[in-house]
């Protein structure tokens, strides 16, 4: 599945979190991953209140999973639920296994997935979600995609050490890959990234993070922008 240009290079923190070598980033919060996903990710997003029959969810930074497993927790259907991700560094199934045992809550909806990834699967399927996961530079990947998406899960590396997954070009992609009246939740604040995004046409508002983190940042797109094909700035 990976080139060893690809291979994500894991430290491990109390054996259980993985931090990036490459980001010198942890994966997921060190005070509650799951939770946080929920605070930021559903929550910033208006979910699970926001799911009907074809809602499509995108997301940069695939990592272990954990959003995957978040969203197939909140949603058991009515309606099918499309979810696009995009990673350049994936996980090999051993390596997430042993991040997900930190969340007993997700063991069981975990197995199914690890199966498929185990087996060389990138698109995933379950009763009322299939999900696909674009390997690739998300600088490359991202502007080849056809699809759109009606809440964004963006969600790579810290911005300070991975700025690439955050600049304008790329956020401006991502607004053009949003539905009319799309959203975007992240658990970043940083002031770059907020004009970022609200230059590609969101409106965008900063919102209690989770944990230490003090502000969070989720987004709107603007009707008129999506509808134009547009960007200011």
């Amino acid at each position: 599945m990976t080139s060893p240009d690809q291979t994500p290079m894991l430290d491990w923190r109390d054996e259980t979190i993985p931090v990036s070598r490459r980001f010198d980033d942890p994966y997921f919060s060190l005070s509650g991953g799951l939770e946080e996903t929920r605070h930021v990710f559903l929550s910033g997003n208006g979910l699970p209140g926001r799911f009907r029959d074809g809602f499509r969810i995108a997301e940069l930074g695939f990592g272990t999973g954990l959003n995957l497993l978040a969203v197939l927790l909140a949603h058991r259907g009515p309606g099918h639920v499309q979810y696009t991700s995009f990673e350049a560094f994936p996980m090999s199934a051993h390596d997430i296994a042993r991040a997900l045992q930190a969340f007993p809550e997700v063991t069981e909806i975990a197995g199914t997935f690890l199966s498929q990834w185990q087996a060389g699967a990138t698109v995933l399927t379950f009763p009322h979600l299939t999900a696909t996961v674009i390997l690739g530079d998300a600088r490359e990947t991202l502007p080849a995609w056809d699809g759109q998406a009606d809440a964004w899960f963006l969600d790579g590396f810290s911005p300070a050490k991975n700025p690439e997954l955050w600049s304008p070009d790329l956020l401006a992609e991502v607004a053009r890959h949003t539905a009319p009246s799309g959203t975007f939740a992240t658990y970043t604040a940083a002031g770059h990234v907020r004009r970022a995004l609200a230059d590609a046409g969101f409106t965008v508002t900063r919102q209690p993070g989770f944990g230490r983190k003090r502000h969070m940042t989720c987004g709107t797109l603007q009707t008129a922008t999506a509808a134009s094909g547009t960007f200011p700035g």
